[in-house]
């Protein structure tokens, strides 16, 4: 019989919205103690609400879902370090948490103090963190930095020793959210392969949270995909990422989205009003192939008469944050009426950029860029630009764009199969 790792029974996360100060704190005790139809009203917020499932020993399971959906707060239900409102969780076994850079670190220690101090949390003994502590230096790189103080340390450095503690000191299960983001990408893979490593191999349970497509088809087999709090899926790893792919709104109205925010940032005197991706063929979608035209279309309303109209975007890895090109218009020289609306084409052809998820910062302005009019970005969780390949090639998985390419062979005697000499590489991200 296979042993049950972690069982989640109707697990919910409530807080209440507002600000933090005594008289919310106040408020919040009033209504929890009186009767309902006394107590003061409170606007509140479930980010997890009635979430059931079942993960045995030794799987690697995926958790996806766009930004908000409760994630990040499941993993700290699931870790202890954040109570449930409702339902209740049964973890067996040792856990090992990487949620955020640095957490439990003393920034006054040393990482070789905080290695020890993290391995006593994690339940280990004083002589099994020393046994393990070559292996945790070598695998985090740190050299000769160990007995620097973490506060110096990079964000880089401190994910690397963060997630070194938490897989060498071999917990019964791992729980991983997406700060493998923060290393780079010879740190990733060789963390990747670490959690493979430790589910197949050596039958711990892993739960992995990643925007990282990719990184979820390396390792995960069931991936656990929630929409606004509620899990909506639990099954094989292709089924729910087509899930959540098709999820994806192809065409975002942002005439309303998280408006306070973006006017907080801006002036709002030109707002954008609807983003859409299509093909060539003007066929609506946020998911291209590698070497395909891509089209964006912003449209646009003046609130407000402005002198002038620039318009910018910069796009970036949604994975690593690099970016990967910025791009600037200027649209009108003259003057723009209140009340007139507008739609800004932008044509990409042929982009040579490998598979992988690109994410978007869009700003309309001042000429002079002095004033910003509207800005979209994550923070209107604009959907990411899926690129995707074209071929299986499964050889070359660095970089950021497909060069083309020519491969000959001399002084060679061997037979080989007929292939074409020149293409363009198009694989994984």
């Amino acid at each position: 019989m296979i042993d049950i790792a972690i069982q989640a029974s109707g697990l919910g996360k409530r807080y209440f919205l507002g600000q933090n100060t005594s008289r919310d704190r106040l408020r919040q005790v009033l209504q929890a103690v009186s009767p309902r139809h006394l107590a003061p009203k409170m606007e509140d917020l479930w980010a997890v609400r009635d979430i059931s499932f079942t993960i045995q020993q030794g799987e690697a399971v995926g958790i996806i879902g766009r930004n908000g959906a409760g994630k990040s707060t499941l993993l700290k239900l699931l870790s202890r370090i954040t109570r449930p409102t409702e339902g209740r969780a049964l973890i067996r076994g040792r856990v090992g948490t990487l949620l955020e850079v640095g957490t439990g670190f003393n920034p006054e220690l040393t990482g070789r103090d905080n290695v020890f101090l993290s391995g006593t949390i994690l339940g280990m003994t004083y002589a099994e963190v020393a046994r393990k502590f070559e292996e945790i230096v070598a695998f985090a790189e740190l050299g000769s930095y160990i007995d620097t103080p973490v506060k110096r340390y990079s964000s880089g450095m401190y994910v690397r020793l963060a997630f070194a503690v938490a897989a060498c000191l071999e917990p019964d299960i791992l729980i991983v959210d997406e700060v493998l983001a923060v290393g780079d990408a010879a740190f990733q893979r060789r963390s990747l392969g670490r959690l493979n490593a430790a589910s197949s191999q050596q039958g711990r349970t892993v739960l992995f949270v990643s925007h990282d497509l990719r990184a979820i088809r390396t390792f995960c087999r069931r991936v656990l995909l929630l929409e606004n709090g509620c899990l909506v899926f639990d099954g094989p790893m292709e089924e729910g990422i087509e899930r959540y792919l098709k999820a994806i709104p192809q065409r975002l109205e942002v005439a309303g989205t998280k408006l306070n925010d973006r006017l907080r940032r801006t002036s709002g005197a030109v707002r954008f009003t609807r983003v859409t991706c299509t093909d060539e063929h003007n066929q609506t979608s946020w998911q291209t192939p590698s070497g395909a035209t891509v089209k964006l279309w912003f449209d646009f309303e003046a609130m407000e008469t402005v002198p002038d109209l620039f318009f910018a975007i910069r796009l970036k890895s949604a994975r690593t944050g690099e970016v990967l090109t910025s791009i600037g218009k200027l649209i009108s020289a003259s003057s723009i009426e209140k009340g007139r609306n507008g739609t800004i084409e932008l044509t990409l052809p042929d982009i040579p950029l490998r598979p992988g998820e690109i994410s978007l910062y869009v700003w309309l302005g001042r000429a002079d860029q002095r004033i910003a009019y509207d800005v979209i970005d994550e923070n209107v969780d604009l959907p990411f630009l899926r690129v995707t390949a074209e071929n299986g090639d499964r050889f070359t998985n660095e970089g950021i764009v497909n060069l083309p390419y020519r491969i000959q062979v001399f002084g060679w005697s061997g037979k080989a199969a007929p292939q074409s000499d020149t293409k363009t590489n198009a694989s994984g991200i």
